[in-house]
């Protein structure tokens, strides 16, 4: 599904973020649907822990999030 507005590259709450790319999702598994994602691409996992990603916070970087959307593709795309 498209969204209507274009995506903003910035801070997030893994939330938010989550739920740009699983909006039919309700927030918890959103949230663990993304993890899981990222968990599964070892290159996006990698390139993570260099920007000090901790699975326990509660907002993804700007960086982390150029990072998910250079692997991922951006939400709704």
């Amino acid at each position: 599904m498209k969204q209507d507005k274009p995506f903003v590259r910035r801070m997030y709450q893994k939330q938010e973020l989550a739920l740009l790319y699983f909006p039919h999702l309700r927030p918890h598994a959103a949230t663990n649907r993304l993890l899981r994602w990222i968990n599964q691409c070892s290159q996006l996992h990698s390139e993570l822990q260099l920007t000090f990603y901790n699975v326990h916070a509660r907002y993804f970087t700007v960086k982390q999030v150029d990072l998910i959307v250079h692997y991922l593709g951006e939400p709704g795309g």
